[in-house]
């Protein structure tokens, strides 16, 4: 907002107006409705543009634009600014559109002209190739029933410009944080993006709020029960949640520090300070004997990677599987490990959605991928059977299959059945080791052993020693250094200088990235 004092000269008085215009624009919806949004805990859309960029950088676009109100003489009285503001900002020195709904002018619904706005933010980052951080606080962009009466028409439902804001996803990084009840058109922008966050206790997501599901005969239901941050961070139409609207700009900010600006260019390489021979010895003991015993993955991949660099992403929802973003040596890169705590880390439909989500991520954003692989298969039974997990997990081998950027894999433990086979890219040379500790095949001995010799041991005299001498001779077959002995696997490596041998990939695999425009785009 412009601090000048009473103009004098020539053209006085229109600069005076447009400090006047600037000033009630600033106002929002006025003391009240910005005193109420703050007893929800909630900060206004000025206030959240100043903590998530950085100081001073904000330059507004479309200031002016609202409803004005004159008195008889056409001299301007009052002004309701629009309830949509945008402009281009900087994020750790980095530029970016900044967009924000403002709550305290008609609930963010579309009656004080925001559609132009709108789209003009999405189409200026999409020209310039910037990436765009959304502040999404209600409708978005929706009408209200009012809004029939004063336009005297009703309309049909289309998505103007909604090809915008899939065309942006492979060409720049998009983040929208929910901090508010956020519906119709206004939840879909959230979830079109790269990543997602909404703030627990203060901000709900829903195709459409509690009065027209009630009017539909769907149940008296709250904003909680149709939104609640848990609800969606657990079928992972978010990504993530938190507890205060400034962890979710501390979030956007570190999930856009390992992205480029936009896909002409590479991932920016940071300095950790992080030694690439440090070496772990705790990771020589940490997985048991007993394959039927779990442990930990997170302390493992932590370990691994750059310190406090491993970002988390989806942690709620496809729990089989961990993804996020990480660096190693400096060099972002894209990770996943199977979660033996869950399912055995066996893949899920969700957790292949998510995964899904991931090498797209990668493959848009010139991202190498690391896998730490514990795969016991696909999850087998009836409700992975109803779920499709089989498609939906093919789909994720097929985006593996695509992914435009070098992979590599570390058998941690188990890599059986179709989904082990995600320890190489389909049709690629993928760098491959395995700590002493690896385990493969079609499928566990366990699980085929008394099947397959099902008639030997019906012979035997002593069919459970018979059985335990069988698995004493297959477990020596086993080993992983057979496998080694024949060039299946290409190294066996001590589990403590695992960084060691991933921080030289990432570097070598740094230098086979080129910048461009993703072949398959991405998938919203």
């Amino acid at each position: 907002m412009s601090d000048h004092s009473k103009e004098s000269g020539l053209w006085a008085d229109e600069l005076n107006e447009l400090d006047q215009r600037t000033a009630l624009a600033h106002k929002m919806g006025g003391i009240e409705k910005v005193a109420r949004q703050h007893e929800f805990k909630k900060l206004t859309i000025r206030e959240r543009v100043a903590r998530i960029s950085d100081p001073n950088s904000f330059a507004e676009i479309g200031a002016l634009a609202g409803v004005g109100e004159y008195d008889k003489d056409g001299e301007l009285t009052d002004f309701t600014p629009s309830n949509f503001i945008f402009g281009t900002a900087a994020i750790d020195n980095r530029p970016v559109v900044l967009s924000g709904d403002d709550f305290t002018v008609r609930g963010g619904s579309a009656d004080a002209s925001i559609a132009g706005k709108r789209a003009m933010a999405e189409s200026l980052a999409l020209e310039l190739k910037l990436p765009h951080v959304r502040l999404v606080d209600g409708m978005g962009g929706g009408g209200s029933v009012k809004t029939i009466e004063t336009a005297g028409r009703t309309y049909i439902p289309q998505v103007r410009g909604w090809e915008t804001v899939v065309g942006h996803l492979g060409v720049a990084p998009s983040v929208s944080l929910a901090l508010g009840s956020v519906a119709g058109i206004g939840a879909a922008r959230v979830t079109t993006s790269h990543y997602s966050v909404i703030v627990r206790e203060s901000a709900q997501m829903m195709i459409a709020g509690p009065a027209l599901v009630d009017w539909a005969s769907l149940g008296d239901v709250s904003k909680e029960e149709l939104g609640h941050a848990d609800i969606h961070t657990k079928n992972g139409s978010i990504d993530d949640a938190v507890d205060s609207e400034e962890e979710a700009f501390a979030r956007a900010r570190k999930f856009l520090s390992y992205l480029p600006g936009c896909v002409e260019e590479l991932p920016p390489i940071l300095d950790t300070g992080d030694d690439k021979d440090r070496v772990d010895p705790a990771l020589d003991s940490m997985i048991p004997k007993d394959p039927r015993k779990v442990y930990r993955m997170h302390p493992i991949i932590e370990s691994i990677v750059d310190v406090d660099s491993f970002f988390e992403i989806g942690q709620n929802w496809g729990k089989s599987i961990i993804t996020g973003l990480a660096r190693l040596d400096g060099v972002p890169v894209a990770i996943f490990a199977e979660n033996p705590r869950i399912y055995g880390g066996a893949w899920t439909a969700d957790a292949c959605r998510k995964l899904i989500r991931l090498l797209d991520l990668a493959s848009t954003f010139h991202l190498p991928v690391v896998h730490l692989e514990d795969c016991p298969g696909f999850l087998i039974g009836k409700r992975s059977e109803h779920e499709g997990t089989i498609r939906i997990g093919s789909q994720a081998l097929a985006a593996l299959g695509q992914l435009s950027t070098p992979f590599c894999c570390v058998v941690i433990r188990k890599a059986f059945g179709v989904a082990g086979a995600a320890n190489n890219k389909p049709g690629a040379t993928s760098m491959r080791m395995s700590w002493p500790s690896g385990d493969w095949g079609s499928l566990p001995i366990e699980g085929g052993i008394e099947v397959a010799y099902k008639a030997e041991l019906a012979e035997a005299a002593n069919p459970e020693a018979h059985l335990a001498a069988i698995k004493e001779r297959l477990n020596k077959l086993r080993s992983p250094y057979r496998s080694a002995e024949f060039f299946e696997i290409e190294d066996i490596i001590r589990p403590r200088e695992t960084r060691t041998h991933l921080c030289r990939w990432a570097q070598l695999a740094r230098r086979s990235l080129r910048p461009g425009h993703f072949a398959h785009s991405y998938r919203p």
